[in-house]
């Protein structure tokens, strides 16, 4: 018997039950010194780096802090591209955190009248592109020079607030670690201007402070957004009874929980992240947006108009008399729905022969049509609902009676209310989309436009104003003097998250990159980033695909075949500057593995590994919880392995699958793979 040899190694997320302990602050600085000290012999000292694009796009903001005196100046900070300045009102921008040892940003604070600034590291919005930062920064001279103010264990800080007139006083929210338990979190105050903290309000180990927000005529009155969440690499656990709203009127010194059974404020298991927005003017006005994660009430859903289509739930819990019983062209018409994806392959008449002959079980279309962890992240919670008490807290009324359906079940990455400074029902709330509302959140309108990235954190009212509006999303910042109905685009700073990048060969080269929150570019590698191409309106790199952008092959013979896509595994191939198929947009076809009808649900990495081969470039391997290879440029996909993990615990995210993939095809064997 002829033996296929298949020699792998593949780097697997299957580590469930080994848990790695969390490294502690004193490791964490002794690896940024050890970093320094490599880095000063490090050959890219001494090679020179020029930036090619893209920055049309820009990064994901977390916080923007503007001059109360002059709008034209104020600092926007990234989730990993450290702080920005501009004093043209956004016309250009200068880096002044670039040099510090954490550029993840999570929250800024600045003093206008001594022109401090405070940086706290490590993004709160708690997802896979997040990283821990180091605790705090500040700068007295715009930038020019940083002092650590300590907090290493912090790992994310939610926000900063200083005190109104004393310069030395001020109160962080530290949110805390996002993959382990740790008691550096909750509230912590200085007045000594950061050189000692004290901890002044702490619930337990895995509850932290997301929010906080504080009187602007009384800095003795504060509220807190406290935050119940557990990450796992395989679950998310987003809420829980431990968080909820907390109030000081001691200057943060003692604390006591508001959002109490009876005060009309959510509480149980289900109150996941909370963001806070004390009205100015008058601040007995609190605002409070809420993740709820209490299930919704059953919907009534409209009879169908065909009564006798199938549906998926019928093949949950059939029987092999019902399935032998099933209308041949019902079932077919169920196959070929698009919404299903039944591969063609499988027909009425085949699928019911193999049950009938025992080879697939009756509730087969059930187990291969439903993905459990979509079921979970689509699953119908409550989600976005806003509050808000006119007595500082002592009530809640929610504003709304229609949902808010910003956050699916995503309010972890969101989580922000901000309130005009000069209007009490003037309201913007940030989510996937960017909603305003005039009535005090009774109603919400959509303020995105064309020019405005999805996935918004960031916000700023004009206090004298309030049509003036800056806003800070996945895809930079944008800004309207018209309360959002038209936007400008301020994304100069290059500060995007690139996953991979891959060259062509053609002659100059192009360059290839997937970016968290912006899809999949390329251009040319001769490019220098300026911003002479507005003035012929084209820019040299194009978008190739949507989505979080992952990985990228492309084949070298025509240097036009391109392989890339994005989150879980969704790629595709396409041939650069073919017309687009009817329908389908320029996208191309997928090259995403399936399984047969069956087996079990195949695992895919959020950055699904792939690999062309570099001597037969209709050769292409694709890594999810198995080996995949085919021989028609990904058309036709299949199985090399079984499932190479030990298919470990599942929650609601996907585990134990190959995340690496690269290396050597033999070139005297094609079925030899070295990884």
């Amino acid at each position: 018997m002829r033996k296929t040899l298949l020699s792998l190694l593949i780097i697997s997320s299957i580590f469930a039950e080994a848990q790695v302990k969390p490294t502690s602050p004193a490791e964490r600085l002794k690896s940024i010194e050890l970093r320094k000290q490599l880095s000063q012999q490090s050959v890219a000292n001494k090679t020179e780096f020029r930036n090619i694009g893209p920055s049309i796009q820009s990064g994901r903001v977390v916080d923007i802090d503007v001059n109360p005196a002059d709008p034209t100046e104020f600092y926007v900070a990234y989730a990993t591209g450290g702080l920005w300045h501009t004093v043209n009102n956004g016309m250009s921008f200068n880096p002044i955190f670039d040099s510090e040892d954490i550029i993840g940003i999570g929250d800024i604070a600045v003093n206008w009248k001594t022109r401090e600034i405070w940086v706290g590291t490590g993004e709160v919005n708690s997802s896979r592109s997040t990283y821990a930062g180091l605790g705090v920064y500040k700068s007295t001279d715009n930038g020019k020079t940083w002092t650590w103010l300590g907090l290493a264990d912090s790992h994310h800080i939610g926000e900063i607030k200083l005190h109104a007139t004393d310069p030395n006083t001020a109160w962080v929210a530290v949110l805390g670690h996002l993959y382990s338990p740790n008691k550096e979190r909750g509230i912590y105050k200085t007045t000594d201007g950061g050189k000692t903290w004290k901890q002044t309000l702490y619930v337990d180990d895995n509850t932290g402070a997301v929010d906080l927000d504080i009187n602007p005529a009384n800095s003795n009155e504060l509220y807190a957004g406290m935050w119940y969440r557990t990450r796992k690499a395989w679950n998310f656990e987003e809420s829980g009874k431990s968080g909820g709203i907390f109030k000081s009127t001691d200057g943060g010194e003692t604390w006591q929980k508001i959002s109490v059974e009876g005060a009309g404020f959510p509480t149980g298991d289900g109150v996941g992240r909370i963001g806070l927005a004390i009205y100015p003017k008058n601040p007995n006005i609190v605002y409070a947006v809420v993740d709820n994660n209490e299930k919704r009430a059953a919907r009534t859903v409209a009879a169908s108009t065909d009564t006798s289509a199938y549906t998926l739930d019928l093949f949950k819990g059939i029987t092999k008399e019902q399935f032998a019983a099933l209308d041949n062209k019902k079932l077919t018409a169920f196959l070929r729905n698009p919404r299903n994806r039944v591969p063609a392959e499988y027909t009425a008449e085949n699928i019911k022969a193999g049950v009938a002959a025992d080879k697939y079980a009756p509730n087969v279309l059930w187990d291969y049509l439903y993905d459990a962890n979509a079921a979970i992240t689509a699953a119908e919670v409550k989600g976005c609902e806003l509050y808000r008490s006119d007595d500082a807290g002592k009530t809640w009324k929610k504003t709304h009676n229609d949902p808010i359906n910003i956050y699916s079940s995503y309010g972890y990455y969101f989580g922000k209310v901000f309130v005009s400074p000069i209007n009490e029902n003037n309201v913007v709330l940030t989510g996937v989309d960017l909603l305003l509302s005039n009535d005090g959140g009774k109603k919400f309108r959509s303020i995105g436009g064309p020019t405005v990235h999805s996935d918004h954190h960031s916000f700023w009212f004009s206090n004298t104003k309030d049509n003036h509006v800056i806003n800070g999303n996945d895809g930079g910042l944008n800004m309207s003097y018209d309360a959002g109905q038209n936007w400008s685009k301020l994304n100069t700073p290059s500060v995007g998250q690139f996953y991979a990048i891959e060259v062509d060969m053609a002659k100059p080269y192009n360059v290839y990159g997937g970016l968290q929150d912006n899809g999949t570019w390329f251009g040319p590698s001769t490019n220098r980033e300026n911003v002479r191409w507005h003035s012929g309106g084209d820019y040299p790199f194009k978008s190739i695909g949507g989505g979080d952008g992952m990985q990228v092959q492309v084949d070298w013979r025509d240097n036009r075949t391109v392989y890339s896509g994005s989150q879980f595994g969704a790629y595709s191939r396409q041939v650069l500057g073919a017309p687009a198929a009817a329908g389908r947009g320029a996208r191309g076809s997928s090259v995403r593995p399936s399984r047969a009808l069956g087996e079990s649900a195949l695992r895919f990495n959020w950055q699904s590994p792939i690999l062309l081969s570099k001597h037969n470039q209709d050769v292409f391997y694709f890594g999810s919880n198995k080996f995949h290879r085919s021989f028609s440029k990904g058309d036709s996909l299949v199985s090399m392995s079984g499932d190479l993990t030990t298919n470990p615990q599942q929650g609601d995210v996907p585990f134990g699958t190959l995340s690496t993939m690269s290396g050597t095809i033999s070139m005297v064997n094609y079925r030899r793979v070295y990884m």
